[in-house]
């Protein structure tokens, strides 16, 4: 772990009496408060996959700290085609079962749910040397170039256009994967269906140019989405957490958008009509209130709730107390989830009930396995100067 040599300013005003420690039930979930812990990707696994003692510790910090709701980082859901980066975890093998359940263990030990998130990259799939090609919906190269933050450089390689075959081999990965996240003792997993990955590239126009009931329009577009929900929820039962995570913007297109409202209403009802417990709607920016607005004003997670009657979770730029504190008010959304704010504060519903100030997020936080004692350093050097 790196301790940065300097700390940095709070980044908010402390709000008291913030409308999000307020508790709730969620989809099922008895939450302490409305803070999550957004997924966040570590690149601290095992070489094969295999989550290590020190994610564990990572994940029981966020738990410590007070968060009512951990989701984790993307996890591989075969072993073929899902995989997005090296010393990504999966949950495809029994050594990954075993692992992830001493993470849930200690988690629930301080009382705090936790979903899996199941991630096939698809398209965006980056160094990982063994494999030969990647898999997509149509022959389209992604926009933008690879992250060498997680091994990769250059363009994107252009994807094989997935059969029928790849097609229901990648369903069934995804099924396979939450019934093994059921056996690790996880109350739920989240579909990412966000950010440019496999799903999404089903879900956008421009890199699905398929002409069979998986393209074309936007209910056509978002069905495979809608099938790997439905297949989960008919393998684990109605009680069972299955939340689904969808975003206009992708790691490798940050000013991408849906084609105004009436497409959103179809991709929420989709995902409604397949399942979902939940959605969880990624970040518009960090003025989420002004870059989350449709067509004729309503945000976009306002529009999720009013459509699908189901809990949203909004992210992007929650650590802004004010911002967030107005989003749960005036009822854009159920839940915050928070990523860069968290690692910078592992504590932070903690610190919030307190009235403490937050510590702003520092790019040496990026280093794998940001904890409470991280921040405990940081804040130790913050004030003295």
């Amino acid at each position: 772990m790196t301790t940065p040599a300097t700390a940095t300013p709070a980044t908010t005003t402390p709000v008291a009496g913030h409308p999000a420690t307020e508790p709730l039930t969620f989809a099922g979930l008895r939450l302490d408060n409305r803070f999550a812990v957004a997924p966040m990707t570590r690149v601290s696994a095992t070489e094969d996959g295999v989550p290590t003692p020190e994610m564990a510790d990572y994940y029981a910090q966020f738990a410590k700290g007070g968060f009512g709701l951990v989701i984790t980082e993307g996890t591989y859901t075969d072993t073929t085609f899902s995989q997005g980066y090296a010393r990504q975890p999966g949950i495809v093998a029994g050594r990954h079962v075993s692992a992830w359940t001493s993470i849930v263990d200690r988690v629930k030990a301080a009382g705090t749910p936790i979903v899996l998130q199941l991630m096939h990259a698809g398209a965006l799939s980056q160094g990982n040397h063994y494999r030969t090609e990647t898999l997509g919906p149509s022959a389209v190269r992604p926009r933008g170039e690879k992250m060498p933050e997680y091994g990769g450089s250059g363009p994107w390689d252009v994807p094989r256009a997935m059969t029928p075959d790849d097609i229901e081999e990648a369903v069934e990965g995804f099924v396979a994967s939450a019934v093994n996240a059921h056996r690790a003792g996880f109350q739920g997993v989240e579909v990412h269906a966000a950010n440019g990955y496999l799903l999404d590239q089903f879900l956008t126009d421009y890199t699905n140019e398929r002409t069979d009931r998986f393209g074309g329009d936007a209910h056509n577009r978002v069905r495979l989405t809608a099938t790997v929900l439905n297949r989960i929820r008919v393998a684990l039962g109605p009680d069972f957490v299955v939340g689904v995570r969808l975003s206009q913007t992708k790691v490798n297109d940050f000013t991408h958008r849906w084609a105004g409202p009436a497409e959103a209403e179809t991709i929420f009802r989709a995902v409604a009509e397949a399942g979902a417990s939940y959605l969880h709607v990624a970040s518009e920016g960090r003025d989420w209130l002004e870059t989350a607005k449709l067509e004729g004003g309503e945000t976009i997670t306002a529009l999720a709730r009013r459509v699908t009657g189901l809990p949203v979770i909004a992210n992007g730029g929650m650590h802004k107390l004010d911002q967030a504190g107005r989003l749960l008010t005036e009822g854009h959304a159920d839940v915050l989830s928070i990523g860069r704010g968290a690692l910078a504060n592992p504590d932070l519903p903690y610190l919030v009930t307190k009235g403490a100030a937050l510590d702003r997020f520092d790019h040496a936080m990026m280093q794998p396995m940001a904890t409470l004692e991280n921040a405990r350093r940081w804040r130790e050097q913050r004030d003295a100067g």
